[in-house]
């Protein structure tokens, strides 16, 4: 199961960003006092208890409004309402009930997904909670007091938030079919590759971009072994946006992203590579999900000897971050070198849950050490005492140290180079963990 999703609603200006930035833990969503700053729905990892879930900012709701900003504003939250499994319904104390929050109400009402009714800004519930009783007339539930400036009430009301979840929240799904997300921004050829991959036309293709706008499943089988590709919505620059959907589907992205092993990111070769792409890419990267980057619409590009050195060389440029993402110039219209997307997935997704002895891996950390010295600070030098593999997808390396505090990012990065140079790890990230140990300790 992917994790849950919450949504945060509720009509501009009852303090949505800040109890989202509470929740988050940092300050993600512009927080100001006018109505409608928050335009783009802005996802973060939540955990709360034993529970982890995606939460999701949204744009005000203005029901009426015929303002185009706030009618786009309705479009994202109505999705994020699409996409959530529990929706946090907030409203404002101070302001009272109003004729709007019963209007966001209604559209709540009508998504029948569980709402927990959240009244914000309650800094005193001796002073405040005969105006809390108020809310009880929207008909959909008690009201949870909250301060998300005060971070009051904040624990009943995930309480309450949790019950909603699936019992299998969480839990990983039988279906041990290797999952690929397809992602990139609208029009570079996404559900063209899905087809070409299926071999059949099964997810709608256009030239208007933004066709696709729900994540969609497509099971396709290969030299006798089964795959689920999702599709994702397109996602584009913020200036470019004229229509309503494309500007909401990054939550889509995320969600799918979520559930998969393996990450292919479109990119159109006819464009080149954008910081759009690196945006998108981002989330795959976060996640620590394996990841290839398709260079789609190959054949529609002038080529040279060096036009293949040239365009590796703008990716990972662009695409910096991620130096261990594998590769590919393809063209879904033609099926040039598609089907060799397969045997990269299984490669992908067998260094993504490589794992790396103990014994084998402090001989390789021992001799890049012997190579190049830790680095030191104010006389004293960094101490490696051993390093171990924790875990999988991504693989998860601990490094116990004398002073994690001379652990600089630059010596992390050599000894990962180090690694990858002996193992491969083609197509995925390495994450590291440092854990300090005193000498008497070890």
């Amino acid at each position: 199961m992917s994790k849950p999703v919450v949504a945060i609603v509720g009509r501009p200006n009852v303090g949505k960003s800040t109890l989202f930035n509470t929740l988050a833990g940092e300050r993600i969503s512009i927080v100001k006092d006018t109505p409608g700053v928050t335009r783009d729905r802005i996802y973060a990892d939540v955990s709360w208890l034993n529970y982890n879930f995606t939460l999701i900012d949204t744009g005000g709701i203005e029901p009426d409004s015929g303002d185009i900003i706030l009618s786009q504003m309705r479009e994202q939250a109505q999705i994020a309402i699409d996409t959530a499994d529990v929706i946090m319904f907030i409203t404002d104390v101070r302001q009272g009930l109003q004729d709007s929050d019963s209007k966001v109400a209604d559209m709540l009402r009508r998504s029948k997904k569980p709402v927990v009714l959240v009244v914000n800004k309650v800094d005193s519930f001796e002073k405040f909670m005969p105006d809390v009783y108020e809310f009880y007339n929207l008909g959909i539930g008690d009201p949870y007091p909250v301060s998300a400036s005060a971070m009051l009430g904040l624990g009943d009301m995930l309480d309450q938030v949790v019950k909603y979840f699936p019992e299998d929240a969480g839990e990983e799904e039988e279906d041990d079919r290797p999952k690929v997300a397809i992602i990139g921004k609208p029009n570079v050829g996404k559900s063209s590759l899905i087809n070409r991959l299926a071999q059949e036309d099964r997810v709608i293709v256009s030239d208007i971009a933004g066709t696709t706008r729900d994540a969609i499943d497509t099971d396709v089988k290969y030299n006798g072994k089964e795959y689920i590709f999702i599709d994702t919505a397109g996602l584009r620059r913020k200036s470019k946006i004229k229509e309503d959907i494309e500007r909401y589907s990054i939550i889509r992205a995320v969600t799918a992203v979520e559930r998969a092993d393996v990450v292919i990111l479109v990119i159109d070769a006819t464009e080149g590579v954008t910081e759009q792409d690196a945006k998108i890419a981002g989330i795959a990267h976060d996640r620590g999900k394996g990841i290839i980057i398709a260079v789609n619409k190959w054949d529609a590009i002038e080529k040279d000897n060096s036009s293949v050195k040239k365009h590796t060389e703008k990716i990972r440029q662009i695409l910096s971050f991620m130096p261990y993402a594998e590769i590919m110039f393809i063209s879904a219209k033609s099926g040039q070198r598609v089907n060799k997307i397969f045997e990269m997935i299984d490669v992908v997704i067998e260094n993504n849950s490589m794992r790396v002895a103990t014994g084998v891996l402090n001989e390789i950390v021992a001799e890049a050490v012997a190579m190049q010295q830790p680095p030191t600070d104010k006389g004293k030098r960094l101490r490696i005492y051993y390093v171990t593999q924790v875990s999988v997808k991504p693989p998860t390396f601990v490094v116990f140290v004398n002073d994690k505090n001379l652990m600089h990012f630059s010596y992390t990065r050599y000894l990962e180079n180090r690694i990858r140079d002996t193992f491969g790890f083609r197509g995925t990230a390495l994450k590291f963990i440092t854990r300090e140990r005193k000498d008497d300790e070890k």
